[in-house]
């Protein structure tokens, strides 16, 4: 049975259209615990454009539920990363012009620097995930990084236009898990999952863990944050 991390990064990206306190991923935090999820999921950028370092300090210290923070290979990131000792961390590509994260981390082109940041955090005692597009070259490439966990980029999935370009896009999601599992990875997913499209990925078999967070932040404004996150949830296990 698949697990659920929620994202809440868009309730800071609500937050700072205001630049104000509220809403507080904090609070948004509780309620998704409260909902039963799994862990939580925030994405502290370069820019500081929605999480902030303090967002990430409350939630490890008064959140008792698994934190996996995303994050990049930035110097910087990863000495904080080091310091508050999130229980996970996924390494994503990051572009500053971005709206989101737009595919998967290059791990094949960025081998010693990634294996580098993934050696410095595992010797923190943190797990850590890399978020990739599914296929063979790089799961390889994230064995060699050293890395023990992966998260394949279901954006081509997501964004699929048709019954067939679905079922392709879904089949080779299935064969990349199959064959990173049989490497001896944990395997994760997310991007661009929603409500209508997430039960065929959580039915993948080996998966562990769907992190998803604009559908449901975007469900949580007409049901609230905690029903948004249960509904999930059901669909996801």
């Amino acid at each position: 049975m698949a697990k659920l991390g929620v994202n809440i990064d868009h309730v800071a990206t609500l937050r700072e259209a205001r630049r104000t306190y509220e809403p507080s991923p904090l609070d948004a935090a509780r309620e998704c615990v409260a909902a039963g999820c799994d862990s939580i999921v925030c994405h502290l950028r370069e820019d500081r454009r929605h999480i902030k370092d303090t967002d990430v300090i409350l939630i490890r210290e008064l959140i008792d539920t698994r934190l996996n923070l995303e994050m990049s290979i930035s110097p910087g990131i990863v000495e904080f990363a080091c310091k508050i000792g999130p229980d996970q961390a996924t390494i994503v590509p990051e572009r500053r012009r971005e709206i989101t994260t737009e595919g998967g981390l290059d791990v094949v082109r960025y081998e010693p620097r990634v294996g580098k940041t993934v050696s410095r955090l595992r010797s923190r005692g943190i797990a850590v995930s890399l978020f990739i597009d599914p296929s063979k070259k790089q799961v390889d490439a994230s064995i060699r990084a050293g890395a023990g966990i992966i998260e394949f980029h279901t954006g081509e999935y997501a964004n699929a236009r048709g019954a067939a370009s679905r079922r392709r896009e879904l089949n080779i999601l299935r064969n990349s898990a199959a064959y990173a599992l049989s490497r001896g990875l944990e395997v994760n997913a997310g991007h661009g999952l929603n409500y209508d499209n997430v039960r065929d990925v959580a039915r993948i078999n080996g998966m562990n863990e769907l992190n998803i967070g604009h559908s449901i932040v975007s469900r949580a404004v007409f049901t609230g944050m905690r029903r948004a996150v249960a509904d999930m949830a059901e669909l996801v296990r």
